[in-house]
């Protein structure tokens, strides 16, 4: 019996078999002549993956800081001229120059602040075109382009520098909207017009605005005409630096890429790619530390794809620069009093930034310094140590002769007046020690440096860039500012105000310091710390 129902079971299999081959035939022949994927569900692939520091695409995480406060969502009704408009998230308004879909589809827009009057914007999918960019190569060594001018290495941007890919209904949409082609062969729109670059990346007073120049040359090309073969999957800030070698307006860099990373969001830190062709300099290293890994535009041989990109507004633009020539009148307060007590007079942001600068390092962010104990000396009473910021002469950029001038002509005199007040033994002060540290900065790494400046009670110093380290000064730390007539600027005046570090000045009726008047002062300084 069995041997009669098989021939049936097989004809049912067979049966079952052959419709469901017609099933399948007529699924994939409806597919394959249906219309694409809809323009909402943009598919970008990517041919293959490039890190932007050429060895690792792994991001480092945010470390833990005593100072942070949260920064989005931006504080509800924000006044305009807050200190944390100034210091923090005053971005608030968003302006969608294209809009945001669904999938994998591209968005550009901008996060303005009316209080700084300078904009974050970002992209996701955004193109750079490396040949559309008029600039030196960028990330030599010094000796090898000493006498290049400034102009070859800034920025020059072509229609068509960055692109970003838009739906075919959308771009018929907005093609009239900012006129016709340019930038490379296919049909494109610009992204951004004078009009909204006026209101919201104003040139303001600088000459030469390097990131309004990237917005306005971007444009917005059909999907079949946005190729990348290769791709940065990680977030990455662009930025674009002026005076690179000096360590006040790089950290005006620093401070602002922070800032960008923290508005937009992002969950690691960024890697970060300069547009502009400067040869390295020493402050790289912090550049390093503070980031996931750097880049030079030009080191990219073809064009290529951001997933997404972030453009930080140059330095000039933030509140450490604004404030040297307008009153912003904030104070620091410590995060933890300022998350019990809201305060629009008072900020912790420095201090944030500058145990973001430590932490980076690898230095702990505790609020208090412990002073030191003797090594060699039963004595309990603690030793501080002083730093002497010291000016020397190095060779800074390729336009650079090698010789710093001098803020303080007899520097040196000071120095060893103040080694050998305290070699004598007879300082008068009794209840602590005083370790005189010479910060030769100009011949140390920038973790040396970050270093010498936690470990300082009191940080001493004629004006000039190297002062700007007190950005990564402990809360308990004691600037003491010697001013020529020449140079009574208020830079680290204001840094000290706006982190709350005690500060004293001491104004020469020229550019010459009686060492007896600096020692009187330093003693004064040592008693209040309980010497």
């Amino acid at each position: 019996m069995m041997s009669k129902r098989n021939p049936r079971i097989l004809k049912i299999f067979l049966y079952m078999l052959l419709l469901n081959s017609l099933f399948l035939c007529i699924y994939f022949a409806f597919h394959s002549s249906s219309s694409p994927d809809p323009p909402h569900h943009l598919h970008l692939p990517s041919r293959f993956h490039v890190s932007v520091n050429n060895q690792s695409s792994i991001q480092k995480p945010w470390p833990i800081l005593p100072s942070y406060l949260p920064w989005t969502p931006p504080q509800n009704n924000l006044p305009a001229r807050s200190c944390e408009g100034y210091f923090g998230n005053g971005f608030t308004k968003r302006v969608d120059f294209l809009k945001p879909t669904k999938g994998e589809g591209s968005w550009f827009r901008c996060h303005y602040s009316e209080t700084l009057q300078s904009s974050i914007c970002e992209g996701r999918n955004l193109r750079m075109v490396p040949d559309r960019i008029v600039m030196s190569r960028g990330g030599e060594k010094l000796e090898e382009v000493m006498g290049r001018g400034e102009e070859e290495e800034l920025p020059e941007f072509m229609e068509g520098a960055f692109e970003v890919a838009e739906d075919m209904v959308s771009f018929k949409r907005n093609r009239r909207i900012g006129g016709g082609g340019g930038g490379g062969g296919g049909v494109s729109r610009r992204l951004v017009n004078d009009e909204m670059l006026n209101e919201y990346i104003q040139e303001g007073g600088i000459g030469r605005h390097t990131m309004r120049g990237l917005v306005g040359s971007i444009r917005a090309v059909g999907i079949d005409d946005f190729v990348c073969e290769e791709w940065v999957e990680e977030p990455t800030l662009l930025v674009t630096r002026f005076e690179y070698a000096n360590m006040f307006h790089t950290v005006t860099d620093w401070y602002s890429a922070y800032v960008s990373s923290r508005v937009t969001g992002l969950p690691n830190r960024p890697h970060v790619v300069f547009i502009d062709g400067h040869c390295t300099t020493q402050l790289e290293e912090t550049w390093t530390a503070l980031f996931s890994g750097i880049r030079y535009a030009k080191n990219f041989t073809k064009p290529v794809c951001f997933r997404h990109a972030i453009l930080s507004p140059l330095g000039y633009e933030t509140a450490l620069f604004k404030g040297l020539s307008g009153e912003i009148d904030c104070n620091g307060e410590s995060a933890h009093n300022l998350w019990l007590n809201p305060d629009n007079t008072k900020t912790a942001r420095l201090s944030e930034f500058g145990e973001m600068i430590r932490s980076a390092f690898g230095f702990p962010v505790n609020r208090h310094r412990p002073t030191e104990k003797p090594l060699s000396s039963s004595s309990s009473s603690p030793v501080h140590n002083v730093l002497f910021v010291r000016r020397e002469d190095y060779l800074a950029h390729p336009r650079h002769g090698g010789k710093v001038q001098s803020r303080l002509i007899n520097e040196e005199e000071v120095f060893e007046s103040l080694h050998h007040w305290l070699a004598s033994g007879s300082t008068g002060l009794t209840k602590c020690g005083i370790n005189l540290v010479n910060g030769l900065f100009a011949h140390m790494s920038m973790k040396d440096q970050v270093k010498a400046i936690q470990d300082a009670s009191v940080i001493i110093g004629a004006h000039g860039a190297g002062l700007t380290h007190i950005v990564s000064a402990t809360p308990n730390t004691t600037i003491f500012e010697i001013i020529s007539v020449e140079f009574r600027r208020p830079h680290f005046e204001l840094i000290a105000k706006w982190k709350g570090l005690e500060y004293h000045p001491m104004h020469l009726a020229n550019s010459r310091a009686d060492p007896t008047a600096v020692i009187e002062k330093l003693k004064e300084i040592m008693k209040s710390l309980g010497c």
